[in-house]
């Protein structure tokens, strides 16, 4: 019963933190460690995560049904290859590889010593900082239609940074949008689509680890923990959109300093364990 009250609170956590550019795989990695249940391992997060990209499928499910139908019509009709959801289509294809290509070549030190809670803190605050000099200086005059292959890339990248706990991906992915001019309810809906592919592949890897005993959890629990998940983050979703379009992200940029600072205390203090 502990297994499943756990559970429920891990994929809330999960689901409020996944689209805000705070780290849902910080706090998931820091929360459970305060209230001294450990870690609950890489494969537990990336399987849970899955029902906050269903969500996303969801929330988005127009959007990709057309980019999916332009990219897939650009393969065999020429008229097609110059059309916006066409080339959106390649641009989240190319935008994954990064992370794709990293994060199977990292797979070892990202489960263990990028969870360390030093690492977490860390990068909580640094990537704040830049947060929030990307969100200052950002122009803002370019919106998602404008999108290019090079941007794409450059974007794919910034998301591969996700991959160190404490970075997050929409973050990372925001922060570069911003710096590239992009306004930012541009930036943060192709941060959505961009973590598509590279969310659901990593939880569908990492989803024959469960039954064998590799995390504190079991099937069932990480089935309750991934359900509770999508639907708190359904609704993060539809919030953060309207959010993004009349106020900055100034108060995650002090909550992720503030939480990564008091991370960092309580590790040097002994308070909290490193692990990783």
């Amino acid at each position: 019963m502990l297994d499943f009250l756990k559970a429920v609170v891990l994929g809330l956590i999960q689901g409020l933190t996944e689209f805000l550019p705070i780290s849902s795989s910080a706090h998931l990695r820091i929360f459970p460690e305060w209230f001294g249940w450990g870690d609950p391992g890489a494969a537990f997060t990336a399987v849970i995560q899955i029902g906050t990209e269903l969500a996303v499928l969801i929330y988005f499910r127009k959007d990709i049904f057309r980019i999916v139908n332009g990219w897939v019509r650009s393969l065999y009709d020429p008229s097609w290859r110059g059309h916006e959801d066409a080339r959106m289509g390649w641009y989240v294809i190319v935008g994954s590889l990064p992370i794709v290509i990293l994060g199977v070549l990292l797979k070892d030190v990202i489960e263990s010593d990028f969870r360390s809670l030093w690492i977490i803190g860390t990068t909580l605050i640094v990537l704040g900082i830049v947060l929030g000099i990307a969100d200052k200086m950002g122009r803002s005059d370019r919106t998602i239609h404008r999108m290019t292959l090079q941007h794409a890339i450059y974007l794919g990248i910034a998301q591969a940074m996700a991959l160190i706990p404490g970075v997050s991906r929409s973050g990372a992915t925001i922060s570069m949008g911003r710096f590239l001019g992009y306004d930012r309810e541009a930036a943060t809906r192709f941060a959505f689509l961009l973590a598509i592919p590279a969310v659901v592949g990593a939880g569908i890897f990492e989803l024959k680890e469960i039954p064998g005993g590799h995390n504190d959890f079991g099937v069932m629990p990480t089935l309750v923990a991934t359900v509770v998940s999508f639907i708190v983050g359904y609704a993060a979703i539809a919030w953060l959109l309207r959010y993004v379009t009349t106020k900055s992200y100034l108060p995650f940029v002090v909550y992720r300093i503030a939480l990564g600072s008091l991370t960092l205390i309580l590790v040097w203090q002994g308070v909290l364990a490193a692990g990783g």
